[in-house]
């Protein structure tokens, strides 16, 4: 309309799509799924050289000499590195605190810990000249697990260790100790009709994303580095590289490349430093990317754990009480083991009501792998021992299990174990409710079909080892809670940078943040709301990037909620500048400019009640709005070190699943027919989106339940399968029907009432299909995950 002419009112064609609710395309779907992504190992630059990293062949041992002559005298080397040539006294990094070293100084800690690197202009060159260095290793004896790292006589892993844990833990081979205590769990046993206790065993699982790492460096001309990476976190990794490289972090351009999925393991620093040093070394760009086989060494894992459980119930079902303790494999360095503790201890509970606990977690320091971040962080390996536990009370109770854990499910206001009230929707009994009523898959479908039965619905599958005999079906249930965002007091925010501006005759925002898009639809995510906000249609998404302000991690299902949150508060920033703008020009024409509620809606301004004052175009003109700022969640705060009490969590999510099994109860194989799952998430912002992460949690945890875990020998620590030959993983050919119920019940706290989705699923599949396998075959199976022997006894 003119800026004179009589007021219009918008009608349902002209407003905004995409936006919120809506289940807008992915921009890098088709691109993906035809091959043309360019993931960050596609990178390639002129004259770029190739880096490779030499790994300890042992777990544990003093080097004793390391000669790299042979290697640097191979024709097409340009440089071979180690410890003794780092540029800084700055030699180690770290998440939390810095005990990792760049490359091993006089001791090897795990086996594949870096050692020296290399670079040559051809990658296999690379590989050979790394093969031909000489390392000389004296062993020691290696720290496999609690009792070894806790002997009076145990070596330390770390010696005079100043960490801000030291002086709060019993030993120095524990990285971090939790304890929770609330009530007096002893007294309320006796109130107990039925006790139940078990102890109970998680293996290592893998992240097992698919991109392995990589990363180019750039040496840039005013000094500095340009690093193009794979990473869930730039602004972390840039902490922790430009004190490695004695450089200002304004000198070490940090972009991100295509990432080929994360679930944690790209949280820590990988081959980010390595690359840059070569590259600072040799004066030219380098270029790494690990294979299947290094990757495996190249990140941290799930944490393995031991978790010992008690509980008490009066004969009505009542918890009455609950006793843990759980010891989580941290490997030789921290990472996020300090977190992930504080995570299973508060969430060792579980979704339950109960008044008296005594709760301890701990991670150790060890000489097996690394361990880390991984999605569920913690909750995982706690959920699968308390809902075991659950299992365990209905049955010497008599009672459904369903409706004991429907009886002592936790509500809106219920007072967690850390003396924390949840202050949002807890549906935990609706979500049980709603998969115990989702229809049944049908009875053993292949024995209708006949002659006709595909193999592929048997236990076994292709390999066709039976046709029937010996299956039975089972069906087992599960929920969980997990935390959404970073806890414990730790300044959670984002940055956002928006800009809106006319081009080519159209309005058009450009949302700019450091947000690591590693396959979880957070670029999808963004665009939406700045066309709810701002009422566009033309919506560019900036590569991330360190130019702008830090997005945190893409991890713990925070960024939708965070950066999520950020962009908004940017969108409306600019959104009141625009209006501002659009009062000073045409103020004068309408009232409403002064006294309504005014929107921006399919490019114009318009009032809440519908009707149109201006056009965006008309509004702008050549001025342009950019607003950069900070955003943060409600604070929390850290757990008292004695008692495990405070207000550390700023949110929690919560699904449930059933799961549908047959077994060959003679070979000890196993078929997951079905995995439903119904999930609160507050608000879907895209459904699509949100149906497919609930999907894919669904699958990890489906994986460790039944086939994921890194195997270390426990004698010399060393990882026996470290590929995806032995290192089995779901195909989908053992995918399930995941039917999937979503609830939205709004977190009047969180940006459109919205939660964190992407692990709460990982943590209720995995004990839900041990239920339904032990309904099926009668036996305990306390750990995981379920191998064909311990179905068979063999």
């Amino acid at each position: 309309m003119g800026v004179t002419g009589t007021p219009t009112n918008i009608n349902q064609g002209t407003k905004t799509k995409g936006g919120i609710g809506e289940s807008t395309l992915r921009p890098d779907g088709t691109l993906k799924v035809t091959g043309e992504f360019a993931y960050s190992s596609d990178m390639w630059h002129e004259d770029m050289l190739w880096g490779h990293t030499l790994r300890s062949t042992v777990a544990h041992a003093e080097i004793v000499s390391i000669d790299i002559g042979e290697a640097l005298a191979t024709s097409g080397v340009y440089a071979v590195l180690t410890y003794d040539d780092l540029p800084t006294a700055q030699k180690t990094y770290g998440l939390e605190f810095k005990d990792t070293p760049v490359l091993a100084c006089g001791k090897v800690r795990h086996h594949g810990e870096p050692v020296a690197l290399v670079a040559a202009d051809h990658p296999e060159t690379a590989r050979r000249a790394a093969a031909k260095i000489k390392v000389e290793y004296r062993e020691l004896p290696v720290i496999t697990d609690e009792a070894s790292a806790t002997a009076p006589d145990a070596i330390l892993v770390h010696d005079n260790r100043d960490d801000h844990h030291a002086e709060h833990v019993p030993h120095p081979n524990i990285v971090h100790r939790q304890p929770i205590v609330r009530g007096n769990a002893d007294e309320a046993a006796k109130k107990a009709d039925v006790i139940v206790s078990g102890e109970y065993t998680f293996g290592m699982q893998d992240q097992a994303f698919l991109g392995p790492e990589s990363g180019l460096a750039v040496p840039a001309e005013d000094g500095g580095i340009d690093l193009y990476v794979a990473t869930q976190w730039l602004h972390s990794d840039l902490g922790q590289i430009a004190p490695v490289l004695g450089m200002p972090e304004e000198k070490i351009r940090m972009t991100l490349s295509g990432v080929g999925g994360a679930f944690g393991g790209r949280e820590d620093i990988s081959m980010q430093i390595h690359a840059c040093l070569l590259a600072v070394a040799t004066g030219k760009p380098v270029k790494m990317v690990y294979n299947r086989f290094e990757s495996f060494f190249g990140h941290v894992h799930r944490h393995p754990a031991k978790l010992w459980y008690e509980h008490g119930a009066t004969k009505d079902g009542k918890l009455t009480h609950m006793k843990c303790r759980i010891v989580l494999d941290g490997g030789a360095y921290a990472s996020a083991s300090p977190a992930v503790v504080g995570n299973a201890s508060s969430l060792s509970v579980g979704p339950y009501v109960i008044e008296d606990v005594d709760i301890e977690a701990i991670a150790l320091y060890s000489n097996n792998p690394p361990c880390g971040a991984m999605r569920g962080f913690g909750a995982v390996q706690a959920c699968f021992a308390y809902e075991a536990q659950m299992d365990k009370l209905a049955a010497k109770l008599e009672m459904d299990p369903v409706e004991l854990r429907q009886l002592n499910a936790m509500e809106q206001g219920t007072l967690l174990p850390t003396g924390q009230p949840c202050d949002s929707p807890a549906p935990v009994a609706e979500l049980l409710r709603r998969i115990k009523a989702m229809p049944m898959p049908p009875e053993q479908q292949w024995l209708a079909a006949g002659e006709q039965a595909d193999v592929r619905a048997l236990p076994g599958g292709l390999s066709n080892t039976t046709h029937g005999e010996s299956v039975v079906r089972g069906v087992g249930y599960a929920v969980g809670i997990k935390n959404v965002g970073f806890s414990e007091g730790f300044d959670d925010y984002s940055t956002a940078k928006v800009r809106m501006e006319v081009i080519n005759g159209e309005p058009v925002a450009t949302v700019h943040t450091a947000m690591a898009e590693v396959g979880q639809g957070g670029v999808t995510v963004h665009a939406q709301i700045a066309r709810t906000e701002l009422g566009v249609t033309q919506v560019t998404i900036h590569p991330a990037d360190t130019r702008v302000g830090s997005a945190g991690s893409t991890s713990a299902s925070r960024q939708t909620y965070v950066t999520g949150g950020a962009v908004k508060n940017s969108c409306e920033l600019v959104r009141e500048q625009v209006l501002e703008i659009g009062r000073r020009k045409f103020g004068s024409y309408h009232p409403a400019w002064a006294t309504a509620e005014l929107l921006l809606e399919g490019g114009k301004v318009v009032t809440d009640g519908g009707e149109v004052l201006a056009d965006l175009v008309d509004v702008l003109e050549n001025e342009s709005v950019e607003v950069e700022e900070e955003w943060r969640h409600r604070p929390t705060e850290a757990f008292d070190l004695r008692t495990g009490q405070g207000n550390g969590h700023v949110q929690y999510s919560f699904a449930a699943h059933r799961a549908v099994v047959e077994v060959d109860t003679e070979l000890g194989l196993v078929k997951v027919i079905e995995l439903a799952c119904a999930q609160d998430v507050g608000k879907a912002l895209n459904p699509l989106s949100v149906i497919g992460q609930i999907q894919g949690g669904t699958i990890q945890g489906m994986g460790i339940a039944v086939m994921e875990e890194i195997v270390v020998d426990p004698v010399t620590a060393k990882v026996r399968n470290p590929s995806f030959t032995d290192y089995l993983l779901p195909t989908i050919l053992d995918t399930p029907t995941i039917p999937v119920d979503v609830l939205e019940l709004a977190d009047e706290n969180a940006p459109y009432g919205l939660r964190g989705i992407g692990e709460a699923p990982t943590l209720s599949s995995t004990p839900a299909v041990l239920a339904a396998i032990r309904q099926a075959t009668g036996l305990e199976l306390n750990r995981t995950p379920v191998r064909p022997e311990h179905l068979t006894g063999t």
